[in-house]
């Protein structure tokens, strides 16, 4: 597997970024991509807001955006897949270009602005997807966000969540995308407070007799530190059932080359792991690892990927690392995290999550 990817690598990277995806996206669904074994291990098994996670390996929002791929997603082996973003109106996104690649340091930007065909071409695929007799194994977690001219967020999300109440796994509200004008003010606490009010109302009305599914927030990994006390506090009051951490970062460190860094846009890949972790070992110390953390940014290995469990995140997810790593990234790096939860002599991989801060208050590194 990891041999053919290496051979189409060089000619998928000499396609413009866009046109490659649109044409991974085209192999998957045709089923000629051949797919790696199933990296399966009870150690790396979980249970989360009642859901069953066989590995916390996931997928990120941003490549499967119109839900056309969540089979074919999980038979790569993710633990979990989140699809979207969607809004409620199709929106074609920013002009063209707007993803760059620097290949050398496996860095992307992008500036996408949530382009996707909408929520009822969403629905659609979504649904095939469950009427499937044996779907892959996995969660589907659904990413939400606002169309670009909406003036009042509270009315686009609301909508995606009434559609989607009685169908998601979870839903993730995306606030902290900083490709769309306007939309990262939802983070500020006073106006998350009121917000995410608004939406949990909704989501319990839309519920009906079901149990509402658990409500995720996406938050970006440039806030600062007062900022991610204050939006700690609302969340613990909010009801929430997680947080993701983090989004791409409007950051440009120096290393990389004058020309890619220039472009605006959200960066991703290995010059946000730093950032992301720190916030996920923020975020699980601010809310008394009460609040389960998804953490996404720079995670290409199983090293990456205990990195972020140890400082907090119960799951993990991968886009950018998954581009440079090919269709076998889930099994490698569930293959890397479960030796290092063997060398740590660590048994299940819950025991794992927020052990730097178990190490650092003196209690037990973990519960064999």
């Amino acid at each position: 597997m990891l041999g053919l990817y290496r051979l189409a690598r060089p000619v998928l990277f000499k396609l413009e970024p866009e046109k490659a995806h649109r044409m991974t996206l085209k192999i998957m669904k045709s089923g000629l991509m051949p797919m790696p074994p199933r990296f399966k291990a009870e150690e790396l098994e979980q249970e989360i807001w009642g859901l069953t996670f066989p590995n916390p390996v996931g997928l990120a929002a941003g490549f499967d955006k119109n839900a056309e791929v969540i089979a074919p997603a999980l038979s790569l082996g993710f633990g979990l897949v989140e699809v979207g973003t969607v809004t409620p109106r199709p929106q074609a996104g920013n002009p063209q270009p707007r993803i760059f690649r620097d290949v050398e340091s496996g860095s992307i930007i992008n500036r996408m602005g949530f382009p996707n065909d909408g929520l009822t071409l969403f629905e659609e695929n979504y649904d095939r997807f469950k009427s499937e007799d044996v779907p892959p194994p996995g969660v589907v977690g659904i990413n939400i966000g606002m169309n670009k001219d909406q003036k009042n967020p509270v009315e686009d999300y609301t909508t995606l969540i009434k559609a989607f109440a009685k169908k998601a796994d979870y839903l993730t509200v995306n606030i902290s995308s900083p490709n769309t004008p306007g939309l990262r003010d939802l983070q500020e606490p006073e106006t998350l407070r009121s917000f995410l009010a608004d939406i949990i109302n909704r989501l319990n009305m839309s519920s009906g007799d079901y149990p509402p599914p658990p409500l995720l927030v996406k938050l970006s990994p440039d806030l600062s530190g007062e900022q991610q006390e204050q939006i700690a506090a609302v969340l613990l009051q909010s009801g929430v059932s997680g947080i993701v951490l983090t989004n791409t970062t409007i950051a440009r460190p120096e290393a990389l080359p004058e020309s890619f860094r220039a472009q605006p846009g959200g960066l991703s890949g290995p010059y946000l792991r730093k950032a992301s972790t720190e916030m996920i070992r923020n975020f699980y110390r601010l809310t008394n690892g009460k609040l389960p953390i998804i953490g996404v940014g720079g995670v290409s290995s199983g090293k990456h990927a205990y990195e972020k469990i140890k400082a907090g995140a119960s799951l993990v997810q991968l886009y950018t690392g998954f581009v440079y790593r090919g269709p076998d990234a889930a099994y490698q790096i569930c293959r890397e995290l479960l030796a290092y939860m063997r060398r740590d002599g660590i048994t299940k991989i819950g025991n794992a999550v927020g052990l730097d801060h178990k190490k650092s208050n003196g209690g037990a590194e973990h519960a064999a």
